[in-house]
């Protein structure tokens, strides 16, 4: 559940790879290829193993980069494809592949790149906002680079020296256009990083708040299935646990120090509940909600619970009591239309509450359809009936040993 939220922001993985791929990786390859087969004859070009290499080359550096999203593996990262295609290419073609230009300007761009790239997670912001409009308008410049070689190779006369390109006006529109361009693309990417920044620093408030109404468990469970929140019958088993002796203790007491004491009451349930695929938890006062799919669970929760709560509260002479019952209740999200909250409803809730109501400090008491749902390793004192409000007959139950 930890990144669910997070990833209707930022994509899931594939998402993520193909925006590494073509944002990145596959950039300078798709223009190299576009350069070659035009000065070749594309037929010619695309029969032969060369683009496809370098597509291989690209894809492969993308699912590695995937993988290394942030830090110095930027740099290594962004030249594995040069690395793979020059490899594959001098071993087909032996050295004079270094005679091409363009070639050459694969590596340079792809270093350049991975050292812009891991400078950006070293940097303050101002400084890694700079980097981005760099690279951008570095990548920008691929298309004049590539420009000026595809005019050596087919128009060598106006290539004679830089001064000479330069003196086309078409030249210096397309120089100027490439440059400018790479620019605005930088500073729009500044504002899509940042505003990338404020959603994720939104997911991770809103994971937060959403795992304090929901509960962990139950929040990874809605983000993959929403339709978990519609109301619907469930059998699940119900504790409810409520310090004796509470509100006496707290009266001469000041807020802070109830709230203090009640925080430490809080964490130590949450921490034995959650270890027990809690579905459900809810608080209260003092009072303590938790929803369990399995008898047992809320069993072995109980346990812990009496021994870990009254370590905590002897100190305080207070105690706790817990009941535990089993059955069919209706769970999903209720409320009117403008405020809503997911809670669970039915008699075997409320029976719980009565069997809770009805145990002394340190006891567990559980109904008789929990008794009947017992593992091996419980043990259950002598039955009892107790009398409860709303209830024509006595509930059967049991003291948990």
């Amino acid at each position: 559940m930890k990144n669910s939220l997070s990833l209707s922001f930022s994509g899931t993985n594939r998402l993520q790879f193909f925006q590494e791929l073509f944002g990145n990786s596959l950039y300078f390859p798709l223009v190299n290829i576009l350069l070659e087969s035009l000065v070749e004859s594309p037929g010619q070009y695309l029969s032969a193993p060369d683009p496809y290499i370098l597509l291989a080359a690209s894809i492969f550096q993308a699912l590695i980069l995937n993988r290394w999203r942030s830090g110095w593996q930027r740099l290594p990262g962004n030249l594995i494809g040069p690395a793979i295609y020059t490899l594959i290419e001098v071993a087909l073609d032996g050295m004079r592949f270094f005679t091409s230009f363009n070639h050459v300007a694969f590596w340079l761009f792809a270093f350049s790149f991975g050292v812009l790239q891991a400078a950006r997670d070293y940097l303050p912001d101002v400084w890694a906002n700079w980097m981005l409009v760099l690279e951008d308008a570095l990548r920008g410049s691929i298309l004049l680079v590539m420009y000026f070689v595809f005019e050596v190779k087919t128009n060598p006369q106006q290539t004679a020296s830089l001064q000479v390109f330069l003196q086309d006006s078409s030249h210096v529109f397309v120089a100027l256009t490439a440059v400018f361009l790479g620019l605005i693309n930088g500073f729009s990417s500044v504002a899509a990083r940042r505003s990338l920044k404020l959603l994720n620093e939104t997911s991770a408030k809103l994971r937060t708040y959403s795992e304090w109404l929901f509960g962990r468990d139950l929040l990874g469970r809605v983000l993959e299935r929403p339709e978990t929140l519609n109301l619907k019958r469930q059998a699940r088993a119900i504790l409810f646990m409520d310090i004796r002796g509470f509100t006496a203790w707290s009266e001469p007491r000041s807020p802070e120090d109830v709230v203090n004491m009640l925080n430490r009451y809080y964490q130590t349930a949450e921490a034995i509940l959650t270890q027990h695929h809690v579905i459900k938890l809810k608080f209260s006062a003092d009072e303590v909600l938790a929803v369990f799919p399995e008898v047992d669970d809320s069993l072995q929760s109980a346990i812990k619970l009496r021994l870990q709560i009254a370590n905590l509260l002897n100190r305080h002479d207070l105690g706790v009591g817990i009941g535990i019952h089993s059955g069919a209740i209706v769970e999903g999200m209720v409320g009117s239309k403008d405020i809503k909250f997911y809670d669970v409803i039915g008699d075997t809730v409320n029976t719980a509450k009565r069997l809770e109501t009805s145990a002394a400090s340190g006891e567990i008491l559980i109904s008789d359809a929990v008794r009947l749902a017992l593992g091996q390793t419980f043990r259950v004192g002598a039955k009892r009936l107790i009398e409860v409000k709303g209830k024509e007959e006595p509930l059967l139950v049991y003291p948990l040993e």
